[in-house]
């Protein structure tokens, strides 16, 4: 007679978690184990984990055949979290575990040979996509309190051995629910203080945090870029709730939440400029976040911009301006959020620049050919760049300046809360918008056109510089911001003039209005 068990476990398409049944037939026959429903190499390899670990609590394997089915069976099946599922639904057709127990639930883990249940990436969207499919999770202890994040009365089973689920499921033994973890609040021991003169480009960086702008700093080696933009991260808002949710869910399919813990401070990704394109955007044979996903909602940093390969850099174009990363493969389509703040940063040329006492040997033509490397439609999604000039010993010792990110990052909140007022009623794709830099087209006529004086100046401007409709559009962007940072309800001239300076002007004129 045949015996028959199931239990429901889910598959990762990009963030999305879709349901599959596990489901296991044991029938007379020669003895064998097979697992069909388009399994990869990991998922095979469950068949000797599961195997062992059911030696490992005194259960001993079925010498029959063994049917595992994992399906829809056209949905590719990817990565070890398929071992507790199958070993689960085997344990219900042999009678070790009541059908009843399971069916509530869904699981996801990895087998040890001794039966422990090892953690894997994906335990929050795992348990989101429990939570829609109106059930439970099962899941290792190491990410309990991960998956307790996903609803408040949903049922989270974390256990740190399968003998102890099933002294859960025969009523030996309670496996408690377990308690949502919250990272820390995070001191890197940075300050917007530390960096001594540079006060433009500190005022950009304060207008870039404020409306979410994407910012290119120009300067000789030493000129303090890289300190610039890495205190960026210590004057924006902290991540609202709904946000940390969003981010956490990249994370945990990435396997980067330490503990369990979701994350409450936006992220800062720095990749080197030998980051390959599946490093950057995402992919790979077994596809996961790449680092333009891992910045959702944050910062994604690139330093020595043209040295990154220039299909690299373009591969970041559909993101900057769509928000996703979308990943085709030939019988599926991945898709990855990526709402991320471009900051990059770049010598003027090759040789690092004219800094004082020095000047390139090779002339204008080692900063155009430099420059070169990086594509107009690029620059086009970047709403400031400025020009960072070399720090001068004057300039160093002078004492700390007085304000710091605490004082900055208050009127980027002031800022940003002017704007999520203002764009409540909007959205885009079916997202809300909350800061300038998603504002486009009509949106951005009706709530960032200047008064009548402030026209008539970017008319002028945009005449004499040969301004087109997206270098308008950027300018008005930007001009919106300075007007939130002065807490200016109309656009005015002064506000306009100062967003025409953040043009771009080390990088030509020309390129920066295409």
């Amino acid at each position: 007679m045949a015996m028959y068990g199931q239990i429901s476990t889910l598959a990762f398409v990009g963030i999305e978690a879709r349901p599959v049944d596990v489901e296991v037939r044991i029938t007379a026959g020669r003895a064998l184990f097979s697992i069909v429903g388009l399994p990869d190499k990991a998922v095979a390899e469950s068949r000797e984990r599961v195997r062992n670990a059911l030696h490992a609590v005194g259960l001993g394997f079925p010498f029959k055949h063994v049917t595992v089915n994992l399906a829809p069976a056209d949905l590719p099946k990817e990565g070890s979290h398929f071992d507790l599922p199958i070993a689960l639904a085997l344990m219900s057709a042999m009678g070790a575990i009541a059908p009843d127990a399971i069916a509530g639930y869904a699981a996801i883990g990895e087998l040890a040979l001794d039966g422990s249940i090892r953690p894997v990436p994906g335990a929050l969207p795992a348990a989101v996509g429990a939570n829609a499919l109106g059930k439970g999770l099962i899941c290792p202890a190491a990410t309990g309190s991960e998956a307790a994040w996903a609803a408040e009365d949903m049922p989270v089973l974390a256990a740190p051995h399968l003998l102890a689920l099933v002294n859960h499921f025969k009523g030996i033994q309670t496996l408690p629910n377990p308690e949502p973890n919250l990272s820390p609040p995070q001191s890197a021991g940075i300050d917007l203080a530390d960096v001594k003169g540079q006060e433009s480009a500190k005022r950009a960086l304060e207008i870039a945090a404020a409306g979410g702008h994407n910012l290119l700093m120009v300067g000789p080696p030493g000129s303090g870029k890289s300190m610039l933009a890495a205190r960026l991260a210590t004057i924006l808002p902290d991540l609202e709730p709904a946000e940390m949710l969003e981010v956490s869910m990249v994370k945990s399919l990435a396997g980067e939440l330490a503990d369990g813990r979701i994350a409450r401070t936006r992220p800062f990704r720095a990749p080197h400029h030998s980051a390959s394109m599946a490093a950057l955007v995402g992919g790979g044979t077994r596809p996961r976040p790449g680092e333009a996903s891992l910045a959702h909602l944050g910062v994604l940093f690139l330093d020595e911009l043209p040295e990154f390969h220039p299909n690299v850099l373009d591969s970041l174009r559909q993101p900057l301006e769509t928000g996703e990363i979308v990943i085709a493969r030939a019988n599926h389509r991945i898709a990855y959020p990526s709402r991320f703040q471009l900051v990059a940063a770049m010598n003027p040329c090759k040789c690092g620049g004219s800094a004082p006492g020095q000047a390139c040997r090779r002339g204008p033509r080692c900063a155009a050919d430099y420059q070169a490397r990086i594509s107009g439609p690029f620059l086009d999604r970047i709403d400031l760049m400025i020009e960072v000039a070399q720090v001068t010993a004057a300039d160093l010792v002078l004492p700390a300046p007085s304000e710091g990110s605490r004082e900055v990052r208050s009127r980027v909140e002031a800022a940003r809360r002017l704007q999520v007022a203002r764009l409540a009623a909007h959205k885009v794709r079916g997202r809300p918008l909350r800061t300038n830099a998603d504002m486009g087209g009509r949106l951005l006529e009706d709530l960032a056109m200047p008064d009548a004086e402030g026209l008539a100046f970017m008319r002028t401007a945009a005449d004499r510089l040969g301004l087109s409709a997206r270098g308008f559009h950027r300018t008005l962007k930007v001009a919106r911001t300075i007007a939130d940072l002065d807490a200016a309800e109309i656009v005015g001239r002064r506000h306009v003039a100062e967003a025409l300076s953040y043009r771009g002007e080390a990088l030509g004129a020309e390129r920066a209005a295409a």
